[in-house]
């Protein structure tokens, strides 16, 4: 059951209406059973006809914090026509299945238990035939839960460089373009490593919904180059401290002496299908639709948000100060609402995650304003290494937080949200949601 930390009963209702709402319409479950059907030996997936005889095989492996329940609905659709299976979850995303097999393993640094998936599954793809069928599951967190480091690359080395790549302010998108080339499986290369046919069923939780980006694309093209990761470590001036073998990769693939991940004109393309099922935009669509219900006036800022955390804090407190004083952009009782995705440079040592840094620094911005609140939420349920999807603060979080002792200012240099709310018991906790497409940001004004 969702928990947001809100004392008044009748925002804390709207509020986890709203958020209940957009999750809802993300629910990976049942955009599979919408998007995939078996009738008398055709599957379609999307808008792909597959025939299929009875010696053709269908395997399904995947990996994301989704994965796991769009495992069990393509077990409801497909039975006992899925030869085996497996799917890879973040640590206690888990979910009962009967053929397909889950493994759980870490996220957002990989370990162990996500090397050996990754190696049991490109083992398993491996002995697949051209008239088989390879279904993949694929959805946000896949990245770090499939960790194959390319030749001469070990997992520590692995780990370090995505720490690195964590904290310095790179988008997704711009990680993903180094981590497909430290990779054997990212950037088409899963798809590259089967003879089989190749359907992908996706879950977004990339803006732009850009399929070599999701899950660093192991089924799709990667537009990008050694050359451009390269450019992308040293703009985050994280090139000098790569650990050597990842420096040394990087120079291979820079001179050629290394191939490239697969490009778009690339024929094994020809034999691959990838369908997306769920993005930002349904949720978000969702949340102004409940809003509505509830007598609310709407407004979409945008469904691809990006930017440091802080800064669009600062966009919302300033919409939120011109609501309450001049009734514009949009008049009270409103509801604005965001999706997408921003980042948080670390410079302190704290605790938090991208929807708790942004609902501090709103707080600050929204300090004094009567029946305003602001939220963030991580709709995987899990904002940044934390347990908690996400905060809310109001025009009295501020002065809450001065009379508990706690300093907002300073919480915010030390990147330390998450202790910040917990003692405010400002917190929006679900638990693992199933599901995966980025951040939800609201402003509701009553």
């Amino acid at each position: 059951m969702m928990q947001v930390g809100v004392s008044e009963p009748g925002a804390r209702v709207l509020l986890t209406r709203l958020f209940q709402a957009g999750l809802q319409a993300v629910d990976p479950y049942d955009a599979i059973c919408r998007q995939v059907h078996l009738q008398r030996g055709r599957l379609t997936i999307g808008s792909q006809h597959y025939s299929l005889q009875k010696q053709h095989r269908i395997v399904v492996v995947g990996a994301g914090k989704a994965s796991g329940r769009m495992a069990q609905a393509l077990e409801r659709r497909l039975g006992e026509r899925i030869h085996t299976g497996l799917v890879v979850v973040k640590y206690g995303h888990g979910v009962p299945t009967k053929t397909i097999r889950i493994a759980e393993a870490a996220h957002p640094v990989p370990d162990t238990a996500g090397l050996q998936a990754s190696r049991m599954m490109m083992e398993l793809i491996g002995t697949l035939k051209p008239e088989d069928l390879l279904i993949v599951l694929l959805s946000g967190g896949a990245s770090s839960l499939l960790p194959a480091p390319a030749p001469g690359i070990n997992l520590r080395d692995k780990q370090q460089t995505t720490k690195l790549l964590l904290r310095s302010g790179a988008t997704i998108q711009e990680m993903n373009a180094v981590r497909k080339h430290l990779s054997r499986i990212k950037g088409g290369q899963l798809a590259a490593a089967t003879s089989a046919r190749v359907a992908c069923v996706i879950l977004s939780d990339v803006i732009g919904n850009d399929l070599g980006t999701i899950g660093s694309g192991p089924t799709a093209p990667d537009p990008t180059t050694f050359g451009e990761a390269w450019e992308i470590l040293e703009r985050y001036g994280v090139s000098m401290r790569l650990p050597v073998s990842v420096r040394r990769r990087m120079e291979a693939g820079i001179n050629k002496s290394v191939a490239e991940t697969p490009k778009a004109d690339a024929a094994l393309f020809r034999r691959v299908h990838n369908v997306l099922v769920g993005d930002n935009e349904a949720a978000v669509d969702a949340v102004v639709k409940a809003a509505k219900g509830q007598k609310l006036y709407t407004l979409v800022l945008s469904t691809t948000v990006t930017g440091e955390a802080r800064e669009i804090a600062k966009l919302f407190g300033a919409m939120a100060r011109e609501i309450v004083s001049h009734g514009r952009p949009v008049r009270r009782p409103c509801c604005v609402i965001a999706g997408g995705e921003t980042t948080v440079t670390v410079r302190g040592q704290g605790t938090g995650g991208r929807a708790q840094e942004f609902a501090l620094a709103a707080a600050v911005e929204i300090a004094g304003l009567s029946k305003v609140w602001v939220a963030g939420l991580a709709t995987d349920g899990t904002d940044g290494p934390t347990s908690v999807a996400g905060a809310v603060v109001d025009g009295e979080t501020v002065a809450r937080a001065h009379r508990s002792k706690l300093d907002v200012l300073r919480a915010l240099q030390e990147n330390d949200a998450h202790p910040f709310f917990k003692t405010l018991r400002n917190h929006i906790v679900t638990g693992p949601t199933g599901t995966n497409v980025n951040d939800l940001y609201l402003l509701l004004a009553l």
